[in-house]
C-alpha cells in the first residue's frame, strides 16, 4: 500500500479548518455547556483529522479504511 502524506489530502485540511471554526464556535456557548456539548463538540471535531492522520500510518488499505470510518463516524457525532 502507497503510504499518504496526510497534511497533502484535502479531507485532512478540511478537518483542521473545522476543529479551528468548531473551537470559534464552541467558544461563545454559555458557560454552562463548557463541559457539555462544548467538549464533546471540540473532542468530536479534534477526532476527524487525528483519525486520518493515523490511518495513513498504517500498512494495510483495510486498517486506512477502518480509521477513515472513524473520523466519518466522529463528523456524524460532531454534527449531531
Amino acid at each position: 500500500m502507497k503510504k499518504h502524506n496526510f497534511k497533502n489530502l484535502k479531507i485532512w485540511q478540511d478537518g483542521i479548518s473545522l476543529v479551528s471554526e468548531t473551537y470559534k464556535m464552541t467558544g461563545t456557548f454559555p458557560k454552562h455547556e463548557v463541559f457539555g456539548l462544548a467538549s464533546q463538540m471540540n473532542r468530536c471535531a479534534i477526532s476527524i483529522p487525528s483519525n486520518i492522520a493515523e490511518g495513513t500510518s498504517k500498512s494495510t488499505n483495510k486498517h486506512l479504511n477502518k480509521y477513515l470510518e472513524d473520523s466519518l463516524g466522529s463528523a456524524f457525532e460532531w454534527e449531531t
